[in-house]
């Protein structure tokens, strides 16, 4: 009898900061993934390739880093000429599907680069009713837009609402889907079976009862839109944490003094960032992140109560992969895009400030063949490698055009690690937002583009990234060798597709 193919379930959250899982932080209940964690491995060292959206999605499906696959910032479009992991897939005959946030393309949509996530027809719900794909390589896509009360809610979520009897749905959006006052913080007012962990968790275990009806294999992305800000959440999640009892993080004083200018900028109450300001676009994290303490608190909380009411819809979707019987059969990730600054050296959300709080992400994989349950493990992992992983997990031939790493004998446990480092990317500017990041088991290197000034931090020595050694003359000897390490590393991304088949 052949053997089974492995199916894929990919879940992920959206900027989620790599330490609210609630077994290694007690101030966070994430019970579900607990179980996941006790059943699979955790990764300790798990990275994104850039801290923004578009950029890590788009390499999530092409194993690809933004440099290479094009989308290279927020606001930019995957060309649909780019080989993803979901054609790999259709090809050998796996049922793919997308639920939930894919954000590969704009939110305008220009006649060069026409974009599907883009206005109007985000919210022309005729159309969404009549489309589910294909769309970069998944056969099956159900998608919103929106974090919590965003004015892009739309396609497939808001013909979801309305075919559930939430007739007024428009009611807890801002404009211009819907009215809902801007002011309004912390406690969302939709009930909680209309929000759209309710509605992923419901689509995606309709998929795999069709999946286990006709003993399809499957590659399956949940792709959850919390907890990225705005802090809203439906009751009563919102109260779920006390703010007071809450750890804050904080800047320590002078902690900036040795970093680049953007740093200490950040910390000023009217800020002046016009010296990097290029394109006239907004600029990610670019602006004052001066808050008062007690909002800040307040966001937290709601923050927390966001990944808690994630866990729950989370445990809907594992607690159907063993009612099926499909566990046996499927690898299991659960990871983020990117991470989050909630007051983490002064700053909050993202932006050019590659602090582990911002480039490093949660990861679990649980694969049902490993021998032993629980591990935690230190192995670098990137999100860059998802792709060839995926594939490799499945028996499926890689494509060379993919640039990140095979880590499914990692994953399998045959090995301990594969990788000796880590390149995370920003390019959010043309030239004056434009930096890269090398970490490796101890150190980690930020360069910027035609600039002097950057970032050495020793992880091991000063885990928490106070002290910035870039022109410490003790430490000049380091950053060579470091600085050859980031050549050596950039020199080995490069895509070899084309094989040489001749001497000349």
């Amino acid at each position: 009898m052949p053997r089974k193919r492995k199916n894929i379930l990919l879940i992920t959250s959206d900027q989620q900061h790599w330490n609210t899982l609630g077994f290694r932080n007690p101030e966070v209940s994430t019970p579900n993934l607990d179980r996941l964690a006790a059943q699979g491995t955790t990764y300790n060292r798990a990275y994104c390739p850039n801290p923004t959206c578009t950029p890590t999605r788009s390499s999530i499906i092409t194993g690809q880093y933004p440099s290479q696959h094009g989308a290279w910032s927020l606001g930019t479009k995957l060309s649909e000429d780019q080989r993803t992991v979901g054609e790999d897939f259709t090809a050998a005959g796996y049922r793919t599907a997308l639920i939930g946030k894919a954000h590969f393309q704009p939110l305008v949509s220009t006649e060069e680069y026409v974009s599907y996530e883009s206005y109007p027809i985000l919210q022309d719900l005729d159309f969404w009713r009549k489309f589910n794909g294909p769309f970069y390589g998944f056969q099956h896509i159900e998608l919103t837009r929106n974090h919590t009360n965003e004015g892009h809610a739309g396609q497939h979520y808001g013909v979801w609402l309305e075919e559930n009897g939430c007739d007024n749905w428009r009611d807890y959006y801002m404009k211009p889907a819907g009215s809902m006052d801007p002011s309004e913080r912390h406690k969302w007012r939709i009930p909680e079976r209309f929000h759209y962990d309710a509605w992923i968790a419901e689509r995606t275990n309709a998929l795999l009862v069709e999946y286990a009806d006709n003993d399809e294999p499957f590659f399956l992305w949940s792709s959850f839109f919390d907890p990225h800000p705005p802090y809203l959440v439906s009751e009563p999640w919102d109260t779920m944490y006390d703010p007071d009892k809450l750890t804050l993080p904080t800047v320590t004083e002078g902690e900036h003094d040795a970093n680049p200018p953007h740093f200490g900028l950040t910390q000023q109450t009217n800020p002046d960032f016009s010296a990097f300001r290029e394109t006239g676009k907004g600029m990610i994290g670019m602006h004052s992140h001066v808050h008062d303490e007690q909002e800040l608190r307040k966001d937290i909380a709601v923050y927390y109560g966001m990944i808690s009411l994630m866990d729950k819809y989370i445990g809907k979707i594992l607690d159907q992969l063993e009612r099926l019987g499909l566990a046996d059969d499927t690898v299991v990730v659960f990871t983020s895009d990117h991470g989050h600054a909630f007051g983490h050296h002064g700053l909050i959300a993202k932006g050019p400030f590659h602090y582990e709080d911002l480039i490093r992400v949660p990861m679990i994989v649980r694969h049902p063949e490993q021998k032993v349950r629980g591990q935690v493990s230190d192995a670098l992992q990137s999100l860059v490698d998802c792709a060839p992983t995926f594939l490799g997990l499945a028996e499926l031939p890689i494509p060379r055009s993919m640039t990140g790493i095979d880590q499914s004998a990692v994953w399998q446990g045959e090995v301990e690690r594969i990788r000796n480092h880590i390149l995370c990317e920003n390019h959010h500017e043309p030239t004056l937002i434009h930096l890269k990041t090398y970490v490796d088991d101890r150190y980690k290197l930020t360069v910027y583009y035609n600039r002097e000034y950057g970032e050495l931090f020793d992880l091991q020595e000063d885990p928490g990234e106070l002290r910035n050694l870039w022109n410490d003359p003790r430490a000049a000897e380091l950053k060579s060798k470091l600085m050859l390490r980031f050549i050596w590393a950039e020199l080995g991304k490069e895509p070899m597709w084309m094989p040489r088949v001749s001497g000349a």
